[in-house]
């Protein structure tokens, strides 16, 4: 019973250990997320067209400024199940895991790139007004050759 408890209290010490070691092994490695977008009936091209005006430039600059590696996007070429329909899917690669998910602040850039600070946050509102879902999909590899 107590060789039983050690390897318990073994396996606890190192579990947290072997994730950390893992998680700063993997930070070198592009992090890529999927972003959905799912319009309203008969808005996606005005959701793409201020998504285009508003936020595709803030993306760009964080690619300019080494955050990001690669920032696309992809429509379906034929329609889906209502459930399951999307209309916009923004692909982000980012530099690694840890620049991904830590803060960043954009403000910066926003006053940079759109002096109009309420023409840009009426149009913003108005993309996020017309979108019916947006979810956010990271994204793992999965090795088939190991």
């Amino acid at each position: 019973m107590s060789r039983a408890l050690m390897l318990l209290i073994f396996a606890a010490i190192l579990a947290p250990i072997s994730t950390h070691a893992q998680t700063a092994a993997s930070s070198d490695k592009p992090f890529v997320v999927e972003y959905y977008y799912k319009a309203r009936w008969g808005y996606a091209d005005e959701f793409l067209k201020l998504f285009k005006k508003n936020h595709y430039p803030l993306l760009k600059k964080e690619v300019e400024m080494g955050r990001m590696v690669k920032v696309w996007m992809d429509q379906p070429r034929y329609h889906t199940t209502e459930d399951g329909r999307w209309d916009y899917r923004v692909t982000i690669v980012f530099k690694n895991a840890t620049v991904a998910n830590e803060p960043f602040d954009e403000d910066a850039l926003k006053k940079q790139l759109f002096p109009d600070k309420d023409a840009y946050e009426r149009e913003e509102q108005r993309r996020f007004t017309i979108l019916e879902a947006h979810w956010d999909l990271p994204i793992k590899t999965v090795e088939l050759e190991k």
